[in-house]
């Protein structure tokens, strides 16, 4: 990038950030380029024959931001999603930016208690849901702030009707896009508060990235609600004026046969859903050849998934990349170049990042050492929804503590250690989980492994692994003969659960090591 596309800026009235000089004002006028630029172009397929083009996906969302001002919305005011991927969600999220309102999406998996929590901390004034989850949803007026409740399936009806010249969209890039809330892995959930001026570069981000032409097509087959699936799919192929296919919650089976039905060019998934692909039957029985780029992140990609698809799939070029929430999605990518000569990196700072490696002592450690990913840039949230006291803890000047560990080389490329809490500290000595993981799932039996730490009343703490075994694969008599020559005697799990039940995740396809912690103290 030249300095002229580049430049310092002041953001949030504190934050001194290198930023994009010529950029959107908002997520609205973003899609809305697009939908001038080629108005008859698909923008969204869904089902076998569902589609919408970007004129008439325009227009419905028009209708929507209509209604929903005839219904006493306001700009700033807080309007919540609680469904699966269907057409109604971009409808529904566009009309809310039209409106100057801000996006809530919550996740289907979520209890009845877990919704509510983020329905009333948020202060929710509207939710859109769907039939099949409407028992787990609040009536309006059951909470302070709730006063609409309407299906998806009933939203084209609730929106019908003349509702005048709409007026100008309101307010500026720094007003909030979306409060989008963390899986919360200790505690309540935690509202990251990501304003437009956040995700518009996000999206560059990945734009300057994947060099994708315009028109491309992607298939999600993440939720929509988490920030990878609104900006990775939604966001960044409704800038380049391409196509989003839309499938139920994701099946090997049904991804692979839509992949080449619709002859994609981009999808984004997480590690397990690439291995879940190569290990189903209907791979080899349709054709990928279409299917140019295929990215990940949310976990490291073992070098042994990453070798069969290249093996299995040489049309394919893969693209690794590191973010959260609270980085608005990437704070680092890899070219697919790149990421075949670095499979075991998780990216380069994308351009408008500012980030460092800080040690246990508050110092930048010097170049390849490990330490605490910290990370500043335009793309980085505000902080958190009405949580001013978590905010102040992660949020350190202009910069947002990561939890993860790192090291950076001369050439800036970043390897990703572990999280800061799921390191495993044996009597002094550090265990990075995913060196373990990755050790564990290259045996042909082992499907997906985690490392989490055992108390232990000696050394603090000692390994142990969970494994998920492959189907039909036998539990092993010595877990030690699970290749674990290739680590040194401290870094070996010393103890084991080991079958064939998948290890629990969350939507957005990590695995919960919280859950794999209470169970393994509940073992005693």
């Amino acid at each position: 990038m030249t300095a002229r596309e580049m430049r310092h800026e002041l953001l949030f009235q504190e934050r001194m950030v290198r930023c994009f000089a010529d950029r959107q004002q908002n997520l609205w006028s973003m899609f809305a380029d697009s939908a001038q630029r080629d108005p008859d172009a698909p923008a969204l397929f869904w089902d076998r024959d569902g589609s919408l083009s970007y004129s008439e996906l325009q227009a419905k969302a028009l209708q929507v931001a209509g209604a929903l001002l005839d219904a006493g919305i306001a700009p700033g005011d807080r309007l919540a999603t609680w469904m699966a991927n269907r057409p109604e969600y971009p409808i529904f999220f566009l009309a809310c930016w039209r409106v100057g309102a801000t996006l809530v999406p919550l996740d289907t998996r979520l209890s009845e208690a877990e919704g509510r929590f983020i329905l009333e901390h948020s202060g929710a004034r509207f939710l859109l849901g769907e039939s099949e989850l409407a028992e787990k949803y609040p009536s309006p007026g059951a909470l302070a702030d709730l006063r609409h409740v309407v299906m998806a399936e009933d939203l084209e009806n609730w929106s019908k009707g003349n509702h005048g010249d709409l007026p100008d969209v309101p307010g500026d890039e720094e007003d909030l896009a979306a409060i989008i809330y963390t899986s919360g892995t200790t505690g309540q959930p935690k509202g990251v508060m990501l304003a437009h001026v956040n995700l518009l570069h996000s999206i560059r981000h990945f734009e300057l990235a994947w060099g994708l032409p315009r028109g491309s097509k992607t298939l999600i087959a993440i939720p929509g609600c988490n920030v990878t699936g609104l900006v990775t799919e939604f966001l960044t192929f409704f800038s380049l004026g391409g196509s989003v296919v839309m499938i139920p919650p994701f099946r090997a089976a049904t991804f692979i046969e839509e992949a080449a039905r619709h002859r994609i060019d981009h999808a984004f998934m997480v590690p397990a859903q690439y291995k879940l692909c190569l290990m189903n039957e209907a791979f080899e029985k349709h054709d990928l050849s279409s299917w140019k780029l295929g990215s990940f992140g949310g976990a490291p990609m073992p070098l042994a998934f990453i070798r069969e698809l290249q093996a299995r799939l040489p049309s394919l070029k893969l693209s690794n990349g590191y973010g959260a929430t609270e980085t608005g999605s990437p704070a680092a990518l890899l070219s697919p170049e790149l990421t075949e000569k670095h499979p075991d990196a998780i990216g380069k700072p994308v351009p408008c990042a500012d980030v460092v490696v800080i040690g246990e002592d508050g110092k930048e450690v010097p170049c390849g050492e490990a330490g605490e990913l910290w990370i500043a840039g335009p793309m980085v949230a505000r902080g958190y929804w009405r949580n001013p006291e978590t905010t102040k803890e992660a949020f350190i000047g202009r910069y947002w503590k990561s939890g993860d560990i790192v090291s950076i080389d001369e050439h800036d490329i970043i390897r990703l250690h572990d999280r800061k809490k799921d390191v495993v500290n044996r009597g002094g000595y550090k265990i990075y989980s995913s060196e373990v993981e990755a050790v564990l799932v290259q045996h042909p039996d082992v499907a997906e492994a985690a490392v989490v730490g055992k108390p232990n009343d000696v050394l603090g703490e000692t390994a142990h692994a969970f494994i998920c075994l492959k189907p039909g694969a036998p539990v092993p008599q010595d877990p030690g003969t699970l290749a674990l020559d290739e680590l040194a005697d401290y870094k070996r799990p010393e103890s084991w659960t080991i079958g064939h039940d998948p290890l629990p995740r969350n939507s957005n396809g990590k695995i919960l090591k919280k859950e794999l912690r209470d169970l393994l103290l509940g073992q005693g």
